[in-house]
């Protein structure tokens, strides 16, 4: 437990530092941006036509509410937390692999769902908007993250990177498999 934490530690530090800089900002985070909002719009607009999306920001066609999709909110942060979480847990690079491919399309359609939310509730009530956005949107992100990471550690068991095993007798639960059928 100590060796996960000090790597997913270190991972998390190492990737918030390289996220951060100047680079990273222009060549990976404003255009992952700007794809969660075109994302957003196109579920939007299944019920309001109208929506526009420019850049990092979701509006509506008449411009009388917009969100922005700001550092933070854009969900890229929920995922270097999965992915630092994933890496330090012992696992297969194969199990990682596909662990960390199929979480951040989780992590990345609850926080669609999330600008989705928070651009209609922002049309009904600004107080609604600013509790949702600050406290219930943040928690459940960061659950989302927790969530997929655990259901992968069920999947992953520990202890098949170093040995090449699949994990105890009959799967992941430890349970011995079914005697077969007599013929």
């Amino acid at each position: 437990m100590l060796r996960f934490l000090a790597v997913f530690i270190g991972l998390l530090t190492l990737m918030f530092g390289v996220e951060l800089t100047p680079w990273a900002q222009t060549w990976l985070v404003a255009p992952w941006t700007d794809g969660v909002a075109r994302t957003a719009t196109a579920v939007i607009h299944l019920f309001d036509a109208g929506a526009r999306a420019q850049g990092n920001i979701v509006g509506t066609g008449d411009g009388s509410f917009a969100v922005s999709i700001e550092a933070g909110c854009n969900g890229v942060e929920a995922t270097l937390v999965l992915i630092a979480a994933m890496v330090a847990w012992p696992a297969s690079w194969r199990r990682r692999a596909s662990g960390i491919a199929i979480g951040t399309i989780a992590v990345q359609a609850l926080n669609v769902v999330r600008v989705v939310s928070l651009f209609y509730l922002g049309q009904w009530s600004r107080d609604a908007f600013e509790w949702a956005h600050l406290y219930v949107w943040q928690a459940l992100i960061m659950l989302d993250v927790l969530v997929v990471w655990l259901l992968w550690v069920r999947w992953s068991p520990a202890g098949a990177a170093r040995d090449g095993s699949q994990g105890p007798p009959g799967g992941p639960t430890g349970t011995p498999p079914a005697p077969a059928p007599a013929a």
